[in-house]
C-alpha cells in the first residue's frame, strides 16, 4: 500500500528538522515525544520573536502610542524564579484546582482528558424523515426524540468535533452530515445536524460527554479508539504541576513545584515593584520565561508541550478604567501579531462567550491562528483576560500582606488643598499572555510557502524582523579575489546587523544551491560578489520573495538593509 501524501504540518516538521529550526528532544535516545529543542535557526527565530515582543512591550511600550487615559503606556520588566514558595500555588488555586479529569481506554491503554470527549448521537425514529418540511423542527422537537450513541471523538468542543467529522466522514460512518443547525434545544454547547443514513433523514447532535455518564452509565459512552461501549474508565483527577523537593530530605515539608505559569511571580512582587520603582497606576509588569505543565497528551509538534515559554503582561489599573484598558490591549496585541507577519485569514480575534469565562473574569478574548493541524479551525496563540482583582486579593488573603495601592490622584477633593484626598484600592488586572513557542510555530507555518519554480521547491517567507538569517554574502566563485571582497562586506554587515540575526557567507557549491539553502532558511536578501564587482564596485542583491535581482553599489548595502529589515 502506498504511503499517504504528507500533510501540511508534516511538511513544516520535516523542513524544521532538515534546516535546524526544531529537533526532537533527546532524539539519539528515542526522543521524549513531549519536548523539543531549537536548533541554530530555531533558536535565532525564537530570540528574534522574544526580542520583538520585549522591544514593543518594555523598551517602547505599544510603539509609544497613548493609552485610553491619554498618557503613554507604562511597563516595567521583571524576571522571577521558576521555583516559588509552594504557598504561592496554594493561594493561586493551582494546588487545589489545577487538575484535569483523565480517562483510560481499558483495551488500548490510551489516556486522555475526559472533558475532551465529544459524543455524536443520531435519532432512530421514523418521524425524523418528516423534518425536511420545516427546519424549525430541530428546535421544536429535538428534546423529545430518543437518540443513540454513534461515535465519540476527542476534541475541545462540539464545533471542533464537527470539523473533525466533516474532514473525515469515516469517523461517523455510515452517517453523512448534510446540514448544520446553528442553535439547538438540547442545551448550550450542543450542535444539531441533519444526517442521512442510506438515504434516510435523521437528526444528529454533537455535545460534550457528561462526566456523570462515565461514572453512572459507562455503557452509553463509546470509546473514541475502539468504538466499544463501556471501554472507558471513570474520570480521575490529575494535577498538571511538576513537583520536586528542596534540600536533603524528601517529604511534604520540602515539596516544591515548577511554575505552571509566569503570572504569579508578577503578582507576588506587585508591592515590591510599587515600593522600589517610580511607577503609578495604570502600569504594567512584563516578563518572559519558562513554565511547565505535566500534559498527559502533548501533541501537534510544539503546540502543546510540557515545557514551554510564555510572554506575559500584568497590567494594573483602577476598576473604572479596566474595560477600556482591556479593549486597548486586546486590539494592540492583535495588531502586533499582524505586524510580524501573521496578517491574513489565518489570524482571528475571538471574544469568549459568557459561559467560557473563568469565575473571576469579566471579559476574555483569544488571538487564534489557523494551524495546519487545527484547520479549518483555530488554535490559541495569546489570551487577553480581564482578571479583576482576583489574584492580588487571593495573595493578600493567604500572605496577610496588603497588596493594595494608594492613588494620590483619586478620591474626593480636599477643600484645604484643592487636591484629591487619595483613594486606596486593590487594582484590577488585564493580562495579555502569549505563548512564545506557539508564536514560533505559527510563524513557521505561516512562512512555509511551496514554490515549484525554485530549486528548493519551497521558501520560508519570514517577516524580515524575525528572520533568523538577515542576509547572506556569496562570492560567485571561490577565486579571483572574490572571496576577499565577500569577506569584507560580510564583516561590515555583521558589525551593523549581527545583533539582530545571522549574516551568512558561503563560497561552496553553485550559486543556485546556495540560494536554495537560503530560501529554506528564510533569508530575505542574498548579496552576490562577481566579476563586475571588481570592475564597478556593484553587487547583485537577490530578493527572496519574488527572486528578483538588481545591482547596487557596495556602499549602499548597509543603508538598503537598514530600511528593508524594518528593525
Amino acid at each position: 500500500m502506498a504511503k499517504p501524501p504528507p500533510s501540511a504540518v508534516d511538511n513544516v516538521v520535516s523542513l524544521a528538522k532538515r534546516r535546524g529550526f526544531v529537533y526532537p528532544c533527546g532524539e539519539i535516545y528515542g526522543g521524549t515525544r513531549s519536548a523539543w529543542d531549537y536548533g541554530p535557526l530555531g533558536a535565532m527565530l525564537k530570540k528574534n520573536l522574544r526580542d520583538a515582543w520585549w522591544d514593543d512591550i518594555v523598551m517602547l511600550p505599544c510603539w509609544g502610542r497613548k493609552g485610553p487615559d491619554g498618557d503613554k503606556v507604562s511597563i516595567v520588566p521583571l524576571d522571577t524564579c521558576i521555583i516559588q514558595n509552594p504557598k504561592v500555588w496554594v493561594a493561586s488555586g493551582h494546588v487545589g484546582g489545577f487538575n484535569d479529569p483523565m480517562v483510560d481506554d481499558k483495551e488500548t491503554k490510551q489516556r486522555f482528558r475526559a472533558d475532551h470527549l465529544q459524543g455524536f448521537y443520531a435519532g432512530t425514529k421514523e418521524d425524523f424523515a418528516a423534518m425536511d418540511a420545516a427546519d424549525e423542527a430541530v428546535e421544536r422537537g429535538l428534546a423529545k426524540f430518543n437518540v443513540r450513541p454513534v461515535a465519540t471523538l476527542i476534541a475541545n468542543s462540539p464545533s471542533e468535533a464537527l470539523e473533525l467529522m466533516q474532514r473525515d466522514p469515516k469517523l461517523i460512518k455510515p452517517f453523512k452530515i448534510v446540514r448544520v443547525y446553528q442553535t439547538s434545544s438540547a442545551g448550550p454547547g450542543t450542535i444539531s445536524v441533519k444526517v442521512e443514513e442510506r438515504g434516510h433523514a435523521s437528526i444528529g447532535i454533537i455535545k460534550a460527554v457528561e462526566m456523570s455518564m462515565l461514572v453512572n452509565e459507562p455503557e452509553s459512552v463509546l470509546s473514541p479508539f475502539s468504538g466499544k461501549a463501556g471501554a472507558l474508565t471513570a474520570p480521575r483527577q490529575f494535577n498538571l504541576m511538576f513537583y520536586s523537593y528542596t534540600g536533603a530530605v524528601h517529604d511534604e515539608a520540602t515539596k516544591v513545584y515548577l511554575r505552571p505559569e509566569t503570572a504569579q511571580g508578577i503578582f507576588i512582587n506587585f508591592k515590591n515593584v510599587v515600593d522600589t520603582s517610580r511607577v503609578r497606576i495604570p502600569f504594567g509588569i512584563a516578563q518572559t520565561g519558562k513554565a511547565f505543565r505535566n500534559e498527559v497528551t502533548p501533541r501537534n509538534f510544539t503546540f502543546r508541550s510540557r515545557e514551554f515559554e510564555q510572554m506575559e503582561i500584568e497590567f494594573f489599573c483602577h476598576e473604572s478604567d479596566a474595560m477600556a484598558w482591556y479593549t486597548f490591549w486586546r486590539d494592540f496585541r492583535m495588531e502586533w501579531w499582524k505586524s510580524i507577519g501573521l496578517a491574513g485569514d489565518n489570524l482571528i480575534l475571538r471574544e469568549h462567550d459568557t459561559d467560557e469565562l473563568a469565575h473571576y473574569s469579566k471579559a476574555t478574548s483569544d488571538i487564534e491562528y489557523r494551524f495546519p493541524f487545527t484547520a479549518p479551525g483555530y488554535g490559541e496563540l495569546e489570551g487577553v483576560a480581564y482578571r479583576g482583582a482576583f489574584d492580588l486579593t487571593q495573595h493578600t488573603e493567604h500572605s496577610k500582606v496588603k497588596l493594595d495601592y494608594f492613588d494620590t490622584e483619586r478620591g474626593p477633593i480636599n477643600p484645604k488643598t484643592n487636591l484629591p484626598a487619595g483613594e486606596r484600592y486593590t487594582p484590577h488586572v488585564i493580562e495579555p499572555s502569549a505563548g512564545l513557542d506557539r508564536g514560533v510555530l505559527a510563524i513557521l507555518c505561516e512562512a512555509y510557502t511551496p514554490d515549484t519554480t525554485r530549486a528548493s521547491g519551497v521558501f520560508m517567507k519570514f517577516h524580515p524582523r524575525v528572520a533568523p538569517i538577515k542576509a547572506a554574502v556569496f562570492p560567485l566563485v571561490n577565486k579571483d579575489g572574490l572571496p576577499e571582497l565577500a569577506d569584507r562586506l560580510h564583516a561590515d554587515l555583521v558589525k551593523r546587523f549581527g545583533r539582530y540575526g545571522l549574516i551568512e557567507t558561503d563560497a561552496k557549491q553553485s550559486i543556485g544551491k546556495r540560494y536554495a539553502r537560503m530560501d529554506e532558511a528564510g533569508c530575505p536578501f542574498c548579496f552576490t560578489i562577481d566579476g563586475q564587482t571588481r570592475e564597478d564596485g556593484t553587487v547583485t542583491v537577490r530578493h527572496r520573495d519574488d527572486q528578483r535581482q538588481e545591482r547596487m553599489p557596495l556602499e549602499d548595502v548597509v543603508v538598503f538593509l537598514e530600511r528593508a529589515l524594518q528593525l
